[in-house]
């Protein structure tokens, strides 16, 4: 078991199989020293696990927990084209869209779901730039869409 598998056991997480596509494009890919992963939806063995708005069905408290599911897809993303998560040195930047009514402003509390995550699983190197911008709408009507950047060795 790697180290951060390991870890990922630490907290009772285990890395989920890669999320099929829901189009035409690939989980992740590799340029030069990173990884960059597509948009990763709220997948629970083939399953989505919420729909809907922010603002509307849903809240800060039910759509952050889907955030972090989107984080760990991501990374199951990640290992998928790297072999093992240990050759990760540091989370670089993540991209969170929330799908919002027009007057909600919570999305960093949403994407916090997967930015704790990601400080849980790799510490110190887990501290990444961000951004988290409100949507109208998101493919499969998904509360939450994230992807990652991440630098390894």
């Amino acid at each position: 078991m790697s180290a951060i598998e390991q870890r990922l056991a630490e907290l009772g997480l285990t890395l989920p199989p890669v999320a099929k596509p829901v189009a035409a494009y690939v989980p992740a890919v590799i340029s030069d020293n990173l990884v960059f992963t597509s948009g990763q939806l709220p997948f629970v063995d083939g399953q989505l696990l919420g729909t809907g708005k922010l603002g509307a069905e849903h809240t800060v408290e039910t759509a952050a927990p889907l955030a972090r599911i989107c984080a760990l897809n991501g990374l199951a993303a990640a290992a998928s084209v790297l072999g093992s998560l240990d050759r990760v040195i540091r989370v670089v930047k993540v991209v969170g869209f929330v799908a919002s009514t027009p007057d909600f402003t919570g999305q960093p509390g949403v994407i916090n779901g997967a930015s704790e995550l990601l400080g849980d699983v790799f510490g110190d190197a887990g501290r990444h730039a961000r951004s988290a911008v409100g949507v109208p709408v998101l493919p499969l009507d998904s509360p939450v869409e994230v992807e990652l950047i991440l630098e390894f060795a």
